[in-house]
């Protein structure tokens, strides 16, 4: 018997809930509330506020971390790792998560390789999802 797969049509939760304005202004990680939310780039997100959501809303770009739900150190490796939104490094006004408490550190050492190296890999990742969708 084949099983049948179920694709959700519901975009998936950003950064575990949390608020990415609040990384910015209250310099902390803060679980968002489901009241505010919003949809942007495949994602709900969450804020503390409406006065959060508004900036995001204005320049989502600015707020969203680079890599969405995943560890920066882990795709500077090639690999795929969820991010703790509680682990984060903000670096020439940009936002990035990792999945261990060390991430910010070792990001931070070697930031202009780290870099290129996690697009790399965000880029492949986003081309092997976009293959596997149901067509």
């Amino acid at each position: 018997m084949a099983a049948s797969i179920a694709w959700s049509t519901e975009p998936a939760l950003a950064i575990q809930g949390y608020d990415p304005v609040a990384y910015f202004t209250l310099e902390r990680a803060t679980p968002g509330d489901a009241r505010f939310e919003l949809r942007w780039d495949e994602h709900r997100w969450y804020f503390t506020s409406a006065h959060h959501r508004d900036l995001f809303k204005a320049d989502p770009v600015k707020y969203a971390p680079q890599f969405t739900n995943y560890c920066a150190v882990a795709l500077a490796r090639g690999e795929v790792k969820a991010a703790n939104p509680e682990y984060w490094l903000i670096s020439d006004g940009r936002l990035y998560l990792f999945g261990k408490s060390e991430g910010p550190l070792l990001f931070r050492n070697e930031l202009p390789a780290s870099l290129e190296k996690a697009r790399e890999s965000l880029k492949r990742l986003t081309t092997e999802k976009k293959r596997a969708l149901p067509r």
